[in-house]
């Protein structure tokens, strides 16, 4: 079964990536500070953040000045997902996923690193749709 995702491109103290996933009710979330890559050679870090509800997934706005995570937020990509038992492949520190996004399309993997508690990476397979020369592009203009 289909669920949602989302990925919020959020220029906070530095720009990043968030990584929302909807599983067991909630959007798990992790923040990607390099943006998840079509590239199966680049393996980019997804630290681990709190839960957000999924009235989250359509959120776009600026989060105030002296709030946690202070600055815009735009959706960056979002769509569907499969994965299978999600929930039971998270709590083993490997989640294999399948994005149907407009940016981001195919299978994906997020796994937990070792001895770490919030700290994965997140690496896109070799499919039909893996890029070797791709770019990630903000949605925002970058501030200098």
């Amino acid at each position: 079964m289909r669920k949602r995702f989302v990925i919020h491109e959020h220029h906070a103290t530095r720009l990043h990536f968030d990584l929302r996933l909807e599983i067991g009710g909630v959007l798990k979330s992790w923040a990607v500070p390099k943006g998840v890559s079509m590239n199966p050679q680049e393996k980019r870090l997804a630290v681990a953040v709190p839960d957000h509800s999924l009235g989250y997934i359509r959120f776009e706005g600026t989060l105030a000045e002296g709030t946690y995570g202070a600055g815009e937020v735009r959706i960056w990509d979002n769509g569907g997902f499969e994965a299978e038992n999600a929930e039971e492949q998270l709590q083993k520190g490997k989640l294999v996923f399948t994005i149907y996004g407009g940016k981001l399309k195919g299978e994906f993997t997020l796994v937990k690193m070792w001895n770490q508690e919030k700290n994965w990476l997140v690496i896109k397979s070799k499919d039909e749709f893996s890029d070797n020369i791709w770019k990630l592009e903000t949605v925002l203009e970058l501030k200098k």
